[in-house]
């Protein structure tokens, strides 16, 4: 794979054009042998060296064209992400090396990864887009199959969604329904089938349409976590392994099953590792940083990706050693608890950590929802395994499940472990469940003396300057 970088920004203009850096840069080159099978790192940081700017699109067209994905709508929904994640992530100070990594896992998002997807299934391996982290991925792991996310947290494709959604359902919906009937995320062209799931009514409904693109796979989620409902959803487990193995065409044992929930629970435990880091003062990393990583792991290859974060957390582990930190010891610690943020959302953590505080944990489906509930890996058989997959639904604290009050407790012990200073209840527009499930959130924190900031917003920039003066008075008011 070609070491692709993103410019600084300012550098050159074609940047906002899409344009990527191939350098020539003698240490560059170096890193790149050193390490070949590792994806390279993000932005060039020698101002003198020899560059060949050649536009993004041309790298991997030919893959595009192939995954018959709309090329010019393609071209203009990248030409807008160097500038994006050069205002957001290249312009921090004191970054970790380690990062490193994840910048360039997102610049290879549509291009390397795709690429390593497409030989993996001309090899023969089964690959399943997921929405959801309740989809267990130990099943596709199982059978050597390919697990993804899928495109969903852009402005871009809304327009598009809305065409055959309401406009008043909630917009990652919409963007995950426009990034497909455009045509522009490989990730939505490359799978076999998609798995979803009944979260919330939007995109039960959702699914119904989007069959008629792509098949999708639904399963029944139960609403409460009684013993009806983890036998119910045992049922659920089961029904889909039944598919997995015929789309895959390779049975399920408990060897394979076995493997694959230490896979999953390896990258669980990497990421786990990750946000205990993030409660040190000062802290090692970003908020921002820590939500690329967790966007990317729905789309990163799992082992190579658990292996990087544990080794950044090697680096971030040795920075609180030193007592190192990317923002002054003291600065404002901030709990985000919530709706999902779908890469590439990152709107809500760069106005907070402009304005001089810094997030040091979410409880999200892109934050510890992601990793909670580690599966039990003493099963011997595949009906003991699909019973500890089935209990996972216990740890995860999603609002679609009533009562909740889980999840109340899960934020104020979050609360107390990343010494949070308040709160930022952060909804998605005509997210029902979250939004509903928030003054119940509100009344316990404020209970407990815990500052607490409700914000509603989607995914465009419409609201910045209004969410940008909310946030910074709700900081004052922590710091008075």
């Amino acid at each position: 794979m070609q070491e692709i970088h993103w410019l600084k920004p300012g550098r050159k203009s074609s940047i906002a054009s899409g344009y990527v850096s191939m350098s020539s840069c003698v240490e560059c080159s170096n890193r790149s042998k050193n390490n070949p099978g590792r994806l390279e790192a993000g932005v060039d940081e020698h101002e003198n060296n020899t560059e060949e700017l050649i536009p993004l699109s041309d790298t991997y067209r030919e893959m595009w064209r192939e995954l018959n994905m709309d090329l010019e709508k393609h071209d203009a929904f990248l030409g807008t992400l160097p500038v994006a994640f050069g205002e957001v992530f290249l312009r921090q100070e004191n970054r970790p090396a380690g990062m490193a990594y994840f910048d360039n896992a997102l610049a290879e998002a549509h291009g390397g990864r795709i690429q390593e997807i497409l030989a993996g299934k001309k090899a023969g391996r089964m690959v399943a887009g997921t929405f959801c982290v309740f989809a267990p991925e130990e099943l596709i792991f199982a059978v050597d199959g390919i697990s993804i996310g899928l495109c969903g947290g852009a402005q871009f494709t809304v327009p598009t969604g809305e065409q055959v959604l309401p406009r008043n359902l909630c917009p990652l919906i919409k963007s995950a329904m426009g990034f497909k009937l455009d045509r522009i995320c490989p990730y939505f062209q490359a799978v076999d089938f998609l798995i979803g799931e009944t979260t919330c009514d939007g995109k039960k409904k959702t699914w119904e349409i989007l069959n008629e693109y792509v098949p999708t796979y639904v399963m029944e989620l139960p609403q409460k976590k009684g013993a009806a409902d983890l036998t119910l959803w045992e049922g659920e487990i089961h029904r889909l392994k039944e598919e997995i193995e015929h789309r895959s065409g390779r049975e399920i044992t408990a060897d394979r099953l076995a493997s694959g929930i230490k896979m999953a629970n390896a990258r669980r435990d990497a990421l786990a590792r990750l946000y205990r880091a993030r409660w040190a003062d000062p802290v090692p990393i970003s908020g921002k940083d820590a939500l690329l990583i967790s966007q990317l792991a729905f789309f990163d290859d799992p082992e190579r990706f658990t292996a990087q974060v544990n080794s950044l957390c090697d680096e971030l582990e040795d920075r609180i050693a030193r007592g190192e930190g990317v923002t002054r010891k003291g600065a404002p610690r901030i709990l985000v608890t919530g709706t999902p943020m779908a890469l590439p959302y990152w709107k809500l953590h760069h106005l907070v950590e402009t304005s001089g505080a810094v997030i040091v944990s979410e409880e999200t489906c892109t934050g510890t929802r992601y990793f909670a509930g580690r599966v039990a890996e003493n099963g011997r058989t595949v009906e003991d395994q699909v019973k500890d997959l089935a209990r996972r639904l216990t740890a995860i604290n999603c609002a679609c499940f009533t009562p909740n009050k889980d999840r109340v407790e899960d934020i104020l012990r979050l609360v107390r472990d990343a010494r949070a200073d308040g709160v930022i209840y952060f909804s998605l527009q005509f997210c029902q469940p979250f939004g509903v499930e928030g003054r119940l959130v509100e009344r316990a924190l404020q209970e407990a003396g815990v500052p607490v900031l409700r914000l509603e917003s989607d995914y465009s920039e419409e609201d910045v300057a209004q969410l940008k003066t909310r946030i910074e008075a709700f900081l004052e008011m922590i710091a008075s």
